[in-house]
């Protein structure tokens, strides 16, 4: 295994491994293909990104393996998965949201004198593919199978866009700010963060040309959530603080601000705030007030998660019995028996695992962890791969168990996108 192969294997684009070490992705690519080597100072912080000793990472960056893309300094021709996907994101959802600007930007009388007069789908026939779309994509147990049916709801958008519908403007900016936060769902479940990111960026834009206020907030939500996955709490704090501003303006029988507070819980726990966390989770179970009826396809927060969140903030602040009861509790009810949610009840079972790894008890890693294994093979959940492949550094000592090690080489080998 050489150095890509390595980044590559762990889930990491050269930009976000770039990232993660504060040089440029050229630096990367260079090491990569043998250009250059990895200056001294950057090492201990390269080997600990790579999960390598200083040794091992000698050997890795004495083997490049670099693509041709790669090693001709250009950007990977995908981050380890399908072009389609990157060419839908970068170029058709930017297309989309400069027409969503423009569109805005005109008089109405001038947007309806320059309509074709040809038969158009309407706005709210988007609306309701998309409400469709988003009730697929929770069904679905495997979410890459939604992407070529959101494929042809965002060109049918951009014909639509195109025709500069003036009465319909604002709600064809509202269908775009939904259809871009579905692909940034997609994009996440598949571990492509930058590609995540720039769909809900772009959700929020379109939203706010729409004037929607609570699609908007829900757009920089899961924004912040790409912060938190990856470690950068204060800077989900931040964005989450601006959703909250933008949630004021919107619909209070809606559930945004309780979800907002359930975000903000994980990045409280991130920063080590104990206190701060549960006073969000308290926040965020007021949701159950609101009573039935009250999401829509791109808001479905109703508490229903909250048991197995609290679960996952306790292993995060270290507070492992807490953490055990509340992710024990969570398994029992009806959404995450077996054969119900893959996902989630993978992500609870791998918190349960976590917690035995902790412990060092081999036997409730071991029966946790494998039927975690198992759910993200099935499901080809890049979310369940990604929470198992961050357990691995849980192992320490327990690893020398025959049995650990297998389990750790199945986890190596499930894949991230």
């Amino acid at each position: 295994m050489g150095l890509a192969e390595r980044r590559k294997a762990l889930g990491y684009s050269q930009e976000t491994l770039a990232h993660a070490l504060g040089v440029d992705r050229t630096t990367v690519g260079r090491w990569e293909n043998g250009k250059t080597e990895p200056q001294p100072q950057l090492r201990p912080k390269l080997a600990e990104v790579l999960r390598l000793d200083l040794g091992e990472l000698d050997v890795l960056v004495a083997q490049p393996h670099a693509s041709p893309q790669e090693s001709a300094g250009l950007p990977p021709r995908d981050h380890d998965g399908s072009r389609d996907t990157d060419d839908m994101i970068r170029r058709e959802f930017l297309r989309a949201v400069a027409m969503t600007g423009a569109l805005s930007a005109l008089p109405v009388e001038e947007a309806d004198a320059l309509e074709s007069g040809t038969r158009r789908r309407s706005a709210a026939s988007f609306l309701r593919m998309n409400d469709h779309l988003w009730q697929v994509y929770q069904l679905a147990r495997t979410k890459g199978s939604v992407l070529p049916v959101v494929r042809d709801q965002l060109d049918a958008l951009n014909a639509a866009l195109d025709e500069r519908s003036g009465r319909e403007g604002r709600a064809l900016c509202g269908a775009a700010g939904e259809l871009f936060q579905l692909a940034g769902e997609l994009a996440f479940d598949n571990n492509r963060y930058t590609d995540a990111a720039a769909s809900y960026t772009l959700a929020a834009t379109a939203s706010k040309e729409a004037g929607a206020y609570d699609l908007c907030a829900s757009a920089l939500v899961r924004l912040a959530y790409v912060d938190v996955y990856e470690s950068r709490y204060r800077q989900a704090a931040e964005i989450l603080s601006a959703a909250e501003k933008v949630a004021r303006r919107g619909d209070s029988t809606l559930p945004t601000r309780y979800w907002i507070a359930s975000v903000k819980a994980e990045a409280q726990a991130g920063l080590g705030n104990l206190t701060a966390c549960e006073q969000e989770l308290d926040t965020a179970e007021k949701v159950l007030d609101l009573g039935p009826g009250r999401m829509k396809g791109w808001l479905r927060f109703d508490g229903s998660r909250l048991a197995e969140e609290r679960g996952a903030r306790y292993v995060q602040l270290g507070r492992l019995d807490l953490a055990e009861k509340a992710l024990t509790a969570a398994l029992e009810q009806d959404d995450l028996a077996e054969g119900q949610s893959f996902r989630r009840r993978g992500a609870v079972l791998a918190d349960l695992a976590a917690i035995g790894a902790k412990r060092r008890d081999c036997d409730q890693l071991l029966a946790f962890g494998s039927e975690a294994v198992r759910l993200a093979r099935v499901s080809s959940s890049g979310y369940v791969a990604h929470r198992l492949h961050g357990l691995r550094a849980e192992f320490g000592p327990l690893v020398r168990d025959a049995r650990v090690a297998e389990l750790k080489a199945e986890m190596d080998a499930l894949s991230m996108t």
